[in-house]
């Protein structure tokens, strides 16, 4: 079969801007999930514990249902900071302790670079859509159970 040389050429061209563009739109599907509670909440929430799952996060999304979330969990506990960047939805992040109480929570608005840290060092994360924590009255010191034990 005969192709010509220039058609060959932009067949490369377009693979490579397919790539590019699927790279850049990254979207984390088919994590795990995990149940989750806080109170008389219950929370479904997609675990990312591997470097590549927490790099991606919830970048590129465009909404997510009101009871749902995602689980970071990190090998080490630390200082683990969060930003933005890619995210399209704005998001509230709660920091916990191993034994499931809330250290802090922050606003996090999307498409920004701004850090939001924990006051101590964490093992966990959990990201859901903005305000979800205020507007259920779950504030620092507030237990989630169901965490998965952390490695």
């Amino acid at each position: 079969m005969y192709i010509h040389r220039k058609l060959l050429q932009q067949l490369f061209a377009i693979s490579l801007l397919i790539s590019a563009t699927l790279a850049w739109a990254q979207v984390n599907v088919g994590l795990p999930t995990v149940e989750l509670k806080t109170g008389i909440y219950r929370i479904q929430a997609e675990i990312a514990d591997t470097p590549k799952a927490r790099e991606v996060g919830l970048m590129n999304r465009t909404s997510m249902p009101s009871n749902s979330g995602m689980l970071f969990i990190f090998e080490q506990k630390a200082g683990h900071c969060f930003w933005m960047n890619n995210t399209k939805i704005p998001l509230s992040i709660a920091f916990i302790a191993d034994d499931g109480k809330i250290v802090n929570i922050e606003e996090m608005q999307a498409e920004t670079t701004n850090n939001h840290c924990p006051k101590a060092a964490v093992r966990y994360a959990l990201e859901m859509n903005k305000q979800w924590f205020s507007e259920r009255v779950i504030v620092p010191g507030s237990s989630i159970t169901g965490l998965p034990k952390a490695y």
